[in-house]
């Protein structure tokens, strides 16, 4: 029997279904960070009254560019390729073509795509990703993602735009369906419900008990109605390493490399702290010194999030650790201020004079 541990395993895999009566965004609190065993899932949030083909589009667009910035973390013998020469573009493909030759990669698109990963990753103006087929596009990329995530497949979270009308719904529902046959994806969508939703299974989710809680905590809030708009694509962090799109992250992280007072941090740590708890995904972490900072996007006005954090930010209290948070705008506006915050509350911990 399918515990709620599993939620994520009860839609049928490798198809596009719609999860009725559930938030999306709650989802997206369940789902960082990604349980054990789950494929990765990355949140597509298109726009309204699309065609199919416009759908598809948006979706390979935005999921190319995050393999990009995920490199190479999928292609990890390419790690020390960093240079401009050829030599290295030819040594890089040639990486990806022996990668290729011992898994289920396409080796021309996988060769392709490291070189622009490359060249990206050098500042490089990098085009032509419409070189092969959006069939060859959308498996070559689940491919790589899933690699990335070290998970063995990829599940795609489509938040349902709202206002959709019957002819949006079906083109929608259609881009859904291709995505899962044509590159192995397992779509769920999830928000208003599609005008033809009878093309897809419904599946009725059972929820883990903190987030049936979480969900009864914040059903009298109401969202701000200055909501920012969301990314077309957002996908998880990296164990190890600042959220490659989250230029916050990567500029905290700038401002503390050179400093000997910032050894022993970690970037998205996740912290098993019980055995019967949720885990918690800690965006920057000093494990030694129990100092957790997090760096709060837009998405944190959400209101599952903004309750989600609270109750994060108690527990981690009750454990012991001290909980620093800084918004984007306040990292990118001055990050080097952050850090010396940063540096003044882990001087303090360090103390021997200060309780813990």
């Amino acid at each position: 029997m399918m515990t709620r541990a599993r939620w994520w395993a009860e839609p049928p895999p490798g198809q596009a279904s719609y999860l009725a009566g559930v938030d999306p965004a709650l989802l997206g609190v369940a789902l960082d960070p990604m349980p054990a065993g789950a494929p990765a899932v990355v949140r597509f949030r298109p726009a309204a009254a699309r065609p199919v083909g416009e759908y598809v589009t948006a979706f390979l667009d935005a999921l190319d560019l995050a393999a990009l910035n995920l490199f190479p973390r999928w292609l990890p013998a390419a790690e020390h390729f960093d240079g401009a020469s050829g030599l290295t573009v030819a040594a890089v493909r040639a990486v990806a073509a022996e990668t290729a030759g011992r898994s289920q990669h396409f080796g021309p698109f996988l060769a392709f795509t490291a070189e622009r990963a490359l060249r990206h990753r050098r500042g490089d103006a990098v085009t032509d990703q419409l070189r092969f087929p959006a069939e060859v596009r959308a498996r070559g990329l689940g491919a790589i993602l899933a690699d990335a995530y070290q998970r063995p497949s990829v599940a795609v979270l489509v938040d349902m735009p709202q206002g959709l009308d019957a002819d949006g719904g079906r083109a929608l529902v259609a881009a859904a369906v291709w995505l899962a046959e044509q590159g192995r994806f397992t779509v769920w969508l999830a928000g208003q419900a599609p005008q033809a939703v009878d093309r897809i299974p419904v599946v009725q989710l059972a929820l883990p008990d903190d987030l049936t809680h979480l969900a009864a905590d914040t059903a009298q809030i109401t969202a701000p109605d200055n909501q920012p708009v969301p990314p077309v694509l957002a996908y998880p962090p990296l164990t190890g390493a600042p959220r490659a799109d989250s230029p916050a992250e990567q500029a905290l992280e700038r401002a503390l490399a050179p400093h000997p007072w910032a050894r022993g941090r970690q970037w998205n740590h996740v912290l098993e702290w019980h055995l019967l708890g949720k885990a918690y995904r800690l965006d920057l972490y000093w494990p030694d010194d129990g100092l957790v900072v997090e760096v709060d996007g837009d998405d944190h006005r959400d209101r599952w999030k903004f309750a989600d954090d609270r109750h994060r930010d108690a527990r981690l209290q009750l454990l012991g650790h001290d909980v620093l948070r800084f918004t984007n705008d306040q990292v990118l506006t001055d990050p080097i201020a952050a850090a010396l915050t940063i540096r003044d509350l882990l001087l303090l911990r360090r103390s021997p004079l200060t309780w813990k």
